[in-house]
Formats: C-alpha cells, sequence, structure tokens
C-alpha cells in the first residue's frame, strides 16, 4: 500500500535540509539515458516512487525528499545504469491487472505477452456466453469460439467452467490472469524451473487466485541446449503429460509464452534480457529457436479437447514459422498469426480438430 507523499517541514535548519525531487529526477533520467535505457524518464519515476513508497502519479506532490531517500534513489540508478532490469529492483511487474512479485531467477512478464492472453481471455468470454450475446467489438474472436465450448463437447453456455492450462509459466503471469479474469476458470500452470516455480507459487499465494501449480517438464528433455547452461539443480523430471494425466483431452485453452529467440538473436537481445532472464526462458533451440514451441504444441495438442483453443506467443520473425509447425503437425485448424501492440507477429493461435 502506499504510504501518504512525504511532507516537507518549513523552516528546517540546515542539518534537516532537503533534497528537490526534480533535480534527482532530471539527473536519474540523464544518466539512464546516457546508459542506453530505452525509458530513462518513466524508470527514474518508478524508482523514486518505489523509495519513496508513493504511486507514482504522487510525484509531482513532493517537492523534496530526506538525503537518506536521496541516496537510495542515486544507488538504484546507479544498478539501472548498469542494466539491471527495473522490475529486480522495484521487486514487482505489472501485467493487465496484477502486481506480480518478480527477481533473478524468473523471465520478467512483458507487455507484448499481455495481448495473447488478451485474445484467449476474449474467447473465453465470448464462448461463455448465451449465442447472440457478443458485441461488435468481439467479432475478432467470434470464429474462433464458436466452437469452444468450455467445460465439456457441447455448445457453450454461460455456466461452463472452463478448463486452462499456461504451459512454462515462470513468474504465473498468464495463468494469474486467466484465474483472474475468466470467471469460473480452472486454471493450471507448468513450469520446470525451481527458482520461477518459487515466484509462481508466491504469486499465486499473495494473489489468492485459483491456480494449480504442477512442477513438470514441458520440453521434455530439461532446459534447450541453446541455453547454454545445464539444467539447475532441482529441475523438475516430471513429463508435463504425466503431470497433467488427469486432464488430457479435456483442457478448453492452452496458452504458453516458451522460450522461442533464435542464435541470431543473442548479438541483439539488450542486457536487460541477455543477462538477466533465465538463458532456458529465452533460447528456443534448432537455431530457428522453434524447438521449444515446437515441444509446447505438441503438448497442447494432447491436452485440448476437440474444439480448444491454443495461443503460443513467438519472436516477431516466426510467424511463418509457427504457423508452418502447426500446419506439418496436423489436427488443427483456424491457425492465425497476430500482431502486438507494435505491429510485429507476436502470437499464433489455432483450434483443435
Amino acid at each position: 500500500m502506499s504510504r501518504p507523499a512525504p511532507a516537507v517541514s518549513r523552516d528546517q535548519g540546515p542539518a534537516a535540509a532537503g533534497v528537490p525531487l526534480a533535480a534527482e529526477l532530471r539527473a536519474a533520467a540523464g544518466r539512464l539515458a546516457d546508459a542506453g535505457v530505452a525509458s530513462p524518464r518513466a524508470d527514474a519515476e518508478l524508482l523514486a516512487a518505489h523509495v519513496l513508497g508513493v504511486a507514482r502519479g504522487r510525484l509531482p506532490l513532493v517537492r523534496e525528499i530526506t538525503q537518506e531517500d536521496a541516496a537510495r534513489l542515486r544507488l538504484l540508478v546507479g544498478r539501472r545504469v548498469g542494466r539491471v532490469p527495473l522490475q529486480h529492483l522495484t521487486g514487482e511487474a505489472y501485467f493487465r491487472h496484477l502486481t506480480l512479485a518478480v527477481g533473478p531467477g524468473v523471465f520478467v512478464p512483458r507487455p507484448e505477452t499481455e495481448t495473447v492472453v488478451g485474445w484467449v481471455i476474449d474467447a473465453l468470454r465470448l464462448a461463455g456466453r448465451p449465442r447472440g450475446a457478443g458485441s461488435p467489438g468481439q467479432a475478432h474472436t467470434q470464429e474462433a469460439s464458436s466452437q469452444l465450448a468450455p467445460g465439456g463437447s457441447g455448445p457453450a453456455d454461460a455456466t461452463a467452467r472452463p478448463l486452462c492450462v499456461d504451459l512454462c509459466a515462470g513468474s504465473g503471469a498468464i495463468a494469474l490472469a486467466l484465474a483472474d479474469e475468466v470467471r469460473g476458470a480452472e486454471v493450471h500452470a507448468v513450469e520446470a524451473d525451481p527458482a520461477a516455480l518459487r515466484w509462481l507459487r508466491r504469486n499465486v499465494a499473495a494473489t489468492g487466485l485459483p491456480v494449480e501449480v504442477h512442477a513438470a517438464d514441458v520440453i521434455g528433455t530439461g532446459p534447450p541446449a541453446a541455453a547454454g547452461v545445464a539444467a539447475p539443480e532441482g529441475w523438475a523430471g516430471e513429463p508435463v503429460l504425466a503431470a497433467l494425466a488427469r486432464i488430457i483431452g479435456r483442457v478448453a485453452a492452452v496458452v504458453s509464452n516458451p522460450p522461442y529467440l533464435p542464435e541470431a538473436d543473442r548479438a541483439v537481445v539488450a542486457p536487460e534480457v541477455g543477462d538477466h532472464d533465465p538463458p532456458w526462458a529465452l533460447w528456443g533451440g534448432d537455431g530457428d529457436g522453434l524447438a521449444g514451441p515446437r515441444a509446447v504444441a505438441v503438448a497442447a495438442a494432447a491436452l485440448l479437447r476437440p474444439g480448444g483453443l491454443f495461443a503460443m506467443e513467438h519472436a516477431d520473425g516466426q510467424g511463418a514459422g509457427a504457423r508452418a509447425l502447426l500446419a506439418e503437425a496436423g489436427g488443427w485448424c483456424e491457425i492465425t498469426t497476430h500482431r502486438d501492440f507494435a505491429g510485429r507477429d507476436r502470437f499464433v493461435t489455432a483450434r483443435r480438430l
């Protein structure tokens, strides 16, 4: 909870003199810009809000901060200059309507992934409504959800409980968004990395949302070889389909943000990503990065019931490759590439035959 904006007393002696916040923010933004940080002013403000324990929107009400808070802010700015992720410094990441705990050992959720889960949420909501109840703004999900009956094999109805699975769940962003925004959803989150599992379980407990966590391996052979490092101690060895045996063939929606980066991206990936996100959450394998997505698609095909929906994030250069791997596997229809907010190919959706 945010604390009240720091009050600034009048007539304080020199020893108690405050530090002008506006000047600190200008200096911080300048340092961050010089370091190549993409959003220097925003990051400076978010770090200041974190130090002061106030909402970012209340910063204009703060004229001065204490010497101690200024020192803390400068320390955090210095770490951000070194390209430590902002979310590691504040300990939280915003995802749709949620605030998630994140830090070293777990992939930081990105805004692009919000478009993936948002598409699925829209489709599931529409499928659960009586026919004819959809609004014109939801026309783009009508085709995908027309045969998506979340709770069983018959027509969708408002009382259905969508059964959903998040593969390669990481912090739990996708799973928790589904549980938060799709009424009655039964959500399962699958993760193999022991460090990520700790963050995932922490977020499930903190939000109180109904997500069942499974320690299981989606890829099937440990982290993709492209990660370049061995699996950490405690990597889950149980195959995903063994862990989810009781729901095979019954799932309404499978969503995933798998490891998918191609080898060509190693030279251009931002330091916040390449140096801090777990490598097995990044590199997809097979040179083109599609080994991870291919393994996820195999698991999804087994889990989904006829008419079930699949949505998977991919790199912006993998649109055609992601469609091709589903088409070549067979058993899918309505295979479609979708773009993110920047207009780049970002995820593929399909429906199980």
